[in-house]
């Protein structure tokens, strides 16, 4: 992580609670009754007023200047207006928000009430990333979407209507039923809204999702025996680069794309690696060392995923403490990850050049391979490797340098 007590922070607050639970969702959310809101805002804001004292206690430097917030889910907007209000306060009250800051929440088209909206402006949210993954209403219902088309685009417009211009909008290539021909009409619909921000994710097959669940076993439930195939999911992928690119929404992540000025804040944080502060369940923080026994080191922590130990105040978050070493093998993760990729010399700046020189072989037998282009000053991942990045990011793990 990049040192300098001058850095700003990113704050980071997951709100659990959902309507229903999509059945390609791998994220510790989930229907839970309303009376759990209030205690779990509380329990939040307990965190924020205790972030500091956890900081001194794990030896960590918490920078008070804050530049991005992100609530995500869950569906935030699900919160009462006065649990907005209240949990935006205790945010203000603990940390000093920059007056550019980003803030960010996470809605569900058709569960965004007039009057959380209004707590939302008030509270000086200035952008929403909406969880749209398909303008085809029988793609949507079928994955656990409650909205329509039409949802969406009157959501759209209300929120512009209340001054927040700032929108992200999520596409799932993937989805059950999906066609070629359903995957075109969805990103016609989603560039005609022109939303400065646009998320692409590849359906993830794995144990954590219902859905995901069911394509490995072979069965139909949630219509997993409907899931296109792989080749077909990855042109889609494919589809959506070009049609987004003549838009002028250009890719700067591997599932991120944005017009100039619109890329997400927070998220580049994660990538670029700079520090944050996770708050909620299944929440991760990144934070610099302060103490000599750890001098150089980053701590990384993820809160619990279960939450009754969460509201019960039961709950101990997982520690890791990051060398410097393991530092640079995400720096090469992360980085590559970007489209502008990872500048060496910039590495070795940081890490210096006896650390970044055994990762160089690794570099070279990728580029054969056809997964990364490297210009002699930096290393990007090709069209290819984007297809392959976690196949790629593995080969920079435990890679042998002095500590």
């Amino acid at each position: 992580m990049h040192a300098s007590g001058a850095q700003a922070l990113g704050l980071y607050i997951s709100i659990p609670f959902c309507r229903f639970k999509c059945t390609y969702c791998n994220f510790a959310s989930g229907v839970y009754p309303a009376s759990d809101h209030e205690r779990y805002v509380n329990r939040v804001i307990e965190d924020l007023r205790g972030a500091g004292t956890w900081a001194e206690q794990m030896e960590v430097e918490l920078p008070q200047q804050v530049d991005t917030v992100y609530l995500g889910g869950g569906t935030p907007s699900l919160l009462a207006p006065e649990l907005v209000n209240r949990l935006f306060a205790a945010i203000r009250q603990e940390f000093t928000l920059e007056p550019e800051a980003e803030i960010t929440v996470e809605c569900a088209p058709g569960q965004l009430p007039d009057q959380t909206l209004e707590a939302l402006v008030a509270s000086g949210v200035n952008r929403v990333s909406l969880g749209v993954q398909s303008f085809i209403d029988r793609e949507a219902h079928q994955s656990g979407r409650l909205h329509s088309r039409a949802v969406v685009l009157n959501d759209v417009m209300r929120l512009r209507q209340a001054g927040i211009a700032n929108l992200n909008l999520d596409l799932i290539a993937g989805l059950a039923e999906q066609t070629h021909a359903s995957w075109e009409e969805s990103l016609t619909v989603l560039i005609d809204v022109d939303s400065p921000h646009v998320s692409v994710y590849m359906l993830e097959v794995d144990e954590d999702s219902r859905l995901g669940r069911e394509v490995l076993a072979r069965g139909e439930r949630y219509h997993a025996h409907l899931v296109p195939s792989d080749d077909a999911i990855t042109r889609m992928y494919g589809i959506a680069i070009e049609r987004l690119a003549e838009a002028g929404i250009e890719q700067y992540e591997i599932s991120n794309f944005a017009r100039p000025g619109f890329e997400s804040r927070h998220n580049l944080r994660y990538w670029q690696r700079q520090p944050y502060l996770g708050l909620g369940l299944d929440a991760s923080s990144a934070l610099l060392a302060v103490s000599a026994a750890h001098n150089g080191y980053l701590l990384r922590t993820t809160t619990t995923d279960d939450l009754k130990l969460y509201l019960e105040g039961r709950d101990e978050p997982e520690r890791s403490w990051l060398s410097p070493n393991q530092q640079q093998e995400e720096a090469w993760f992360l980085g590559l990850r970007l489209n502008r990729g990872v500048e060496v010399a910039a590495l070795e700046d940081e890490f210096g050049p006896e650390r970044v020189t055994p990762a160089l072989p690794t570099v070279e037998r990728l580029v054969g391979a056809g997964l990364l282009a490297f210009d002699g000053k930096t290393v990007r991942l090709t069209a290819q490797g984007r297809l392959l990045s976690n196949d790629v990011f593995q080969e920079f793990l435990g890679l042998e340098s002095p500590e």
